[in-house]
């Protein structure tokens, strides 16, 4: 009898922490980068990617931007020929950053991407003007042989370096922990025709 009690408190112990890690990704799903979309296609002679995520800002995240600082988004993507004899070879590396920022005058959200900036009514139309591009160009397909297998690393990113000084400092220098850490990393595998 002691064993079965023994057994019955071991099943609900078990339970617990099963609801509890079902709640823990809940929440973890709730904040952060969802890559909706990742792919490439070819155009004028370049290979071109495109992707497409869905962003959830944390409160603190959130409430950042709502006092107006500014928040920078970075997507990175390096193009990497497989090797068995070395280590893969960059062929190419991109980068993009956006800049959010609230416009407490006007109530309206600016979204600058190099030179071109565009004004938004709310947070989640500024935040998907900020998270997806199409046709970006990463190589030429002159500098991708025949044959070969490649592999694209792409991340995107809330990049708290680019944070005021004393954010940065508050954040332990770590380069965004906790709240502040939203991005996405995936790897992408494609094969060239013979």
């Amino acid at each position: 009898m002691h064993l079965s009690l023994v057994r019955h408190r071991f099943l609900q112990g078990l339970q617990l922490l099963l609801v509890l890690a079902c709640v823990w990704s809940g929440a973890a799903r709730g904040q952060g980068v969802e890559l909706a979309a990742l792919q490439t296609s070819q155009s004028d002679g370049a290979l071109n990617l495109e992707f497409a995520a869905r962003v959830t800002l944390p409160g603190a995240v959130e409430e950042a931007l709502q006092r107006g600082v500014p928040l920078y988004f970075v997507a990175e993507a390096r193009l990497l020929r497989s090797r068995w004899y070395w280590r893969d070879e960059r062929v190419a590396r991109v980068s993009r950053t956006w800049r959010i920022v609230y416009q407490p005058l006007t109530g309206t959200w600016r979204v600058g991407l190099g030179g071109l900036h565009q004004t938004h009514a709310t947070l989640a139309e500024a935040l998907s003007a900020a998270s997806s591009s199409a046709g970006w160009k990463l190589a030429d397909l002159s500098r991708i042989e025949r044959d070969s297998s490649y592999t694209i690393e792409f991340s995107y990113r809330l990049d708290t370096t680019q944070l005021p000084g004393p954010m940065q400092f508050g954040l332990g220098g770590l380069g965004g922990t906790g709240e502040w850490a939203v991005g996405v990393e995936r790897v992408l595998r494609f094969e060239t025709p013979p």
